[in-house]
């Protein structure tokens, strides 16, 4: 038994050790080929990229939910921005981005994630798509005397507490002056005053500290008074 389990053995080792022939290695090579071919053809298609939303989807998507597909927002605390000046929202879009993790110029969690996606061009094309928007009256108070108050500071300021008139900004209806000052008429009432109550605490400043100055010298009643008066501008 040990003789023939050693001679085993010593076959063995022969055939390991024996050349292999070309003809052997291209039939090896055949048969990695075929393999390849196989594996090939029952691998998953890669998926094709997404297309980049247009410039209507991320207006009907990301921004529908606070400001309506068309910028109407019918959400009194969330701005309309149908109608507002290209230039003025694509800045403000800008300043809500923040860069390297810094905090943005115009500080809001909600837009600057809202907005951390976008690009210059998809800013710049929502400004166009907003501004072209038709908007839409809100809704006025019935308190005639807020609104009369709200009239003569907005079109008269106040001289005894040295307020500005609104409207040598903003324009005599409301239309603003692009790009750096917006157009108001129409805006939510409460909207305007959330805006007035972050500019005269210094939260919102991204105005170069303009409206802070001019607020600090009104009183509560007369913010809240211009800012309805404005959501009655046509």
């Amino acid at each position: 038994m040990k003789i023939i389990t050693s001679s085993a053995l010593i076959i063995a080792i022969a055939l390991l050790s024996a050349p292999i022939s070309s003809e052997t290695i291209a039939d090896l090579q055949d048969d990695d080929a075929d393999s390849n071919q196989e594996n090939a053809s029952t691998a998953p298609e890669p998926e094709t990229p997404a297309a980049p939303q247009t410039t209507e989807e991320i207006a009907g998507g990301v921004c529908a939910g606070c400001h309506a597909a068309d910028g109407n927002s019918i959400i009194p605390v969330n701005p309309s921005l149908a109608g507002q000046h290209a230039e003025y929202i694509t800045k403000q879009l800008i300043e809500f981005q923040s860069v390297d993790g810094e905090t943005p110029k115009r500080n809001s969690p909600v837009m600057t994630a809202m907005v951390a996606a976008l690009t210059m061009e998809n800013m710049q094309a929502l400004g166009t798509y907003y501004a072209q928007q038709e908007a839409k009256p809100g809704i006025v108070s019935d308190d005639e005397d807020l609104l009369a108050l709200g009239r003569i500071l907005y079109h008269g300021g106040n001289i005894d507490s040295n307020v500005p008139a609104c409207a040598s900004c903003h324009g005599p209806t409301g239309s603003g002056i692009p790009p750096h000052y917006p157009g108001l008429a129409g805006q939510h009432a409460a909207y305007t005053l959330t805006q007035l109550g972050l500019f005269n605490t210094g939260e919102r400043a991204n105005d170069n500290g303009v409206m802070q100055q001019v607020l600090a010298r009104m009183s509560a009643q007369e913010k809240r008074a211009v800012s309805e008066y404005i959501s009655s501008l046509r």
